[in-house]
């Protein structure tokens, strides 16, 4: 195989099924030599197994490529640095991670339980931020060694991080902390010769297949907007060398790529002194007026 990604080194988390999946055969199909990762476990999170992965590896080679297995939990901290490990030991580097593990335990706010907000913060946020910590550690390293890589990491961020979703509270939590992650690590670590993005991916998986069934039904003919093999491309090419662009969000839905723009600061009201609490009042109220006008919650 050989493409835009030829000879490089990377990483999928959560590639034994739907965008993972896809992303781990495209980035293959480009040239990579991939690190399925993949914990194996059902929609909510419970039960564990290789099968998922090893699978996703055995078309991979089936298709000329090369890629190997990898069952940790993203989320343990060190189970995340023997991945980063693994793919050092047995490829000879690292050049890309892709940052996709996670599931879903929807529940409207009040309705919300301690664990599952627990649960579902931990394997979106803590998943992103464990492997990205060992991999940073890794390009630094060759970076102070004189070999500066040439290295990207590519966040799973959503709409609901974004705009928010009605019912996922810990979901929109999670991924709207995975878009500032990206920021902040974008800037920190371009010194080492690694750019950071996130694409915020709109496709049928498992996780959205039941929530959003009607939108995300295949149509009986014609382009299928909702195929997450739409995401992949947009994932290898911010994999590659030409990749020159850094802590960027970028929405992908069928064949449609929308940059995301964030926070930024709007209009502004500033007095020479300290503010009385009854005059805020008409402050905020002109501020909100003439500032832009913020989209809808999803479900809302």
């Amino acid at each position: 195989m050989a493409g835009i990604l030829d000879g490089r080194v990377a990483i999928v988390t959560g590639a034994g099924r739907g965008l993972g999946r896809e992303h781990a055969l495209e980035l293959a199909r480009q040239g990579a030599k991939v690190v399925v990762n993949d914990l194996g476990t059902a929609l909510d999170g419970a039960g564990n197994s290789v099968g998922p992965a090893q699978d996703v590896v055995d078309t991979i080679r089936g298709e000329g490529g090369e890629a190997i297995a990898n069952g940790s939990d993203i989320a343990d901290f060190s189970q995340a640095g023997e991945l980063i490990a693994q793919a050092v030991d047995a490829f000879g580097g690292l050049d890309i991670l892709v940052n996709n593990a996670g599931f879903v335990r929807d529940r409207m706010l009040v309705n919300a339980e301690e664990d599952e907000w627990d649960a579902v913060i931990r394997v979106h946020l803590k998943g992103h931020f464990a492997p990205l910590r060992h991999a940073s550690a890794y390009w630094r390293s060759q970076a102070k060694e004189g070999r500066l890589p040439t290295a990207r990491v590519i966040n799973t961020s959503s709409g609901a991080g974004l705009q928010g979703s009605v019912g996922q509270a810990a979901y929109s939590a999670a991924k709207g902390g995975i878009a500032s992650l990206t920021l902040v690590a974008a800037h920190e670590l371009g010194r080492y010769g690694v750019a950071v993005n996130a694409i915020a991916p709109s496709a049928r998986t498992r996780m959205t297949e039941g929530a959003f069934a009607e939108a995300m039904a295949a149509p009986a003919a014609g382009f299928d907007r909702m195929d997450p093999a739409n995401v992949s491309p947009l994932v290898a090419w911010l994999a590659s060398a030409d990749c020159d662009v850094t802590g960027r969000v970028l929405e992908i839905e069928g064949g449609r790529i929308c940059l995301e723009e964030g926070w930024r600061h709007g209009p502004v009201r500033e007095i020479d002194r300290r503010w009385a609490a009854a005059e805020i009042g008409d402050a905020v109220r002109a501020l909100v007026h003439e500032g832009a006008r913020p989209e809808a919650v999803y479900g809302a």
